[in-house]
């Protein structure tokens, strides 16, 4: 296996389908068939940042998407050849004499996970996080060079 795997939360196809109709809906302007407070929808919404994933013949390199997401609120973890980013993104609640006519933005915590191919040394992961883009670099490990062993008559 030489390539990431990416793996999330379990996939719930009725939560798929309700988002699918209420997207249709907003497009054709009837608005979402489940009506959520403000508040609610905020709060309970499933939150996944988008990634990018590509690879040289050096290293693998992980892009996340994490807008308004600060350093202090992620976490990177390998663990048995698991990569696991873990976060939040915080709402900001209501100031005095602001009103929100929309939130579409999905807000809260988040978890990411990647298998990671054989080939990675967990060893050497090197993560930066700059205009709310964490990049994860994955140096790929030495292979083992093949070595022709002579072998004794006796």
């Amino acid at each position: 296996m030489n390539a990431i795997t990416v793996f999330d939360q379990k996939w719930n196809p009725f939560k798929e389908m309700e988002d699918m109709q209420n997207r249709l809906n907003h497009y054709l302007g009837n608005g979402s068939l489940t009506r959520k407070s403000e508040e609610e929808s905020v709060d309970n919404e499933l939150w996944t940042p988008l990634v990018d994933v590509s690879e040289d013949n050096k290293e693998y390199l992980i892009k996340v998407e994490l807008p308004e997401v600060n350093k202090s609120d992620i976490a990177v973890r390998v663990e048995k050849g698991v990569l696991s980013i873990t976060g939040e993104r915080k709402f900001q609640k209501e100031e005095k004499g602001k009103k929100y006519h929309r939130v579409e933005r999905s807000y809260g915590h988040f978890t990411r996970n990647f298998t990671l191919p054989e080939d990675v040394d967990a060893d050497n992961v090197k993560a930066d996080f700059k205009a709310g883009v964490l990049e994860l670099r994955l140096c790929k490990a030495e292979k083992a060079k093949s070595k022709e062993i002579e072998v004794n008559m006796a």
